[in-house]
């Protein structure tokens, strides 16, 4: 195994050892994006030389910080110092930040080595760039994480920076066959990132373990490691909208529900209450104001510069009636409560995290309807990958959580992940 093909956990444990440096890890996901970087399209710029040598900074220091030595991507919606941050858009070509952003500037003084920044959709919406899907190029590889889940999967960094909004995380993780997690929204404050609709962005990451996941909340400094209960209690809900979710893909999470229900736990089907049916137009409601609000300086003076999608998205915000926003507000804060209400008697919720394996093609980046209504709801989101595709392409299940249970979700997950892959179920 090369060090490249190592998760974030076992990178860690062997540089600690000392069977592995930091530098030599650096250089080969470096090796390895010269490699295969022509082909998936998941980086906008390297910095080769900045990480060699934050690499050769950390083999020389203490090796006692979460992310030490660990190579890093990081979405190019967020500001890195002294790098280019063109927001996957024409209208910001040549920018480069002045300034870090507070979640870059955390992974830099938990000893990331930073390598460089990765694609994002125009502006972390649905206009895709030039990335591909690992698991077979001709697939979407899911947005608006698109580098990102891409980088990881391909073995270009044991990490990744994402953010959601809608699905830009959970989906992307699930196309792509990568572990992917949405933290609870404010609890890592995004200061210096792009803001697309505030309400809901969250910052997000993708690693190939779920407990690699562990050593970023410890950067962020949230929550402390949690371990699951040996006999797990989840709530399997088919969402409102299971009408969309594909058959082979119904199959497949029969399939995982069963191996998680022989691995021990109790598995309980969950139907929304009513209240809950329009979630995702709530969602909508909100995340259209809000994008619109937020990108009014690219909407009044460089229209033209906009995708027609994302064209029609600000047009349609523009349309919708004065004080829509504050009711959908509203009935986003009461079924929040009612969520919480809702599953008290639970450990995690269990979802799709989308409607199907990746499309085929490359100007759409999938259906996010299996993931607003879960963003809406403010707690934190993690996508375990099954080892099973249907046909090449990974597939996967969605563990939801209430707000502020970010480090129970990440136990949950990864007890989800030992059942999955044949493991005894772990504590």
């Amino acid at each position: 195994m090369r060090p490249a093909d190592l998760t974030a956990t076992a990178a860690r444990r062997a540089i600690a050892d000392g069977r592995l440096t930091a530098e030599r890890l650096a250089a080969d996901c470096l090796e390895r994006i010269a490699e295969r970087d022509g082909a998936i399209h998941a980086w906008t710029r390297i910095d080769r030389e900045g990480a060699l040598a934050a690499a050769r900074a950390a083999d020389a220091g203490a090796g006692d910080r979460p992310l030490h030595g660990l190579p890093l991507g990081i979405k190019d919606i967020f500001d890195v110092h002294g790098m280019p941050g063109e927001r996957g858009s024409p209208i910001h070509r040549g920018r480069r930040s002045e300034t870090e952003s507070l979640p870059v500037a955390l992974a830099r003084q938990s000893g990331a080595v930073i390598l460089g920044k990765t694609v994002t959709t125009e502006f972390a919406c649905f206009h895709p760039g030039p990335t591909a899907n690992p698991a077979n190029p001709a697939h979407t590889p899911g947005g608006s994480s698109s580098g990102s889940a891409a980088a990881v999967a391909d073995r270009h960094v044991p990490l990744a920076y994402g953010s959601q909004t809608v699905g830009s995380v959970i989906r992307p993780a699930a196309f792509c066959g990568v572990v992917g997690m949405k933290v609870t929204r404010g609890a890592v404050p995004l200061d210096g990132t792009m803001a697309l609709a505030p309400s809901f962005d969250s910052l997000g990451a993708f690693a190939r373990s779920v407990r690699d996941l562990d050593l970023l909340l410890d950067a962020w400094d949230v929550g402390q490691t949690a371990d699951a209960p040996a006999r797990p209690r989840f709530g399997w809900c088919r969402t409102p909208l299971w009408e969309l979710v594909e058959p082979g893909y119904r199959a497949a999470l029969a399939a995982m529900l069963g191996r998680l229900t022989a691995a021990g736990a109790e598995i309980v089907p969950l139907d929304l209450p009513a209240a809950f049916q329009p979630m995702r137009e709530i969602h909508r409601a909100i995340f259209t104001v809000e994008a619109l609000q937020s990108l009014h300086a690219e909407w009044a003076g460089h229209r033209d510069l906009l995708s027609p999608k994302l064209r029609d998205l600000l047009a349609e915000a523009e349309a919708r009636p004065p004080g829509e926003l504050a009711a959908a507000q509203a009935e986003a804060a009461s079924l929040r409560e009612r969520f919480d209400a809702l599953t008290a008697g639970l450990d995690a919720v269990l979802a799709p995290s989308a409607t199907g394996p990746a499309p085929r093609g490359h100007d759409f980046t999938g259906d996010p309807s299996m993931n607003g209504m879960w963003t809406l709801l403010h707690g934190p989101l993690v996508h375990v990958p099954q080892p099973v595709a249907v046909g090449d392409l990974p597939l996967g299940i969605q563990v939801v959580g209430r707000r502020g249970d970010d480090r129970s979700v990440v136990a949950l997950g990864a007890w989800i992940e030992a059942a999955l892959h044949g493991s005894a179920a772990a504590a």
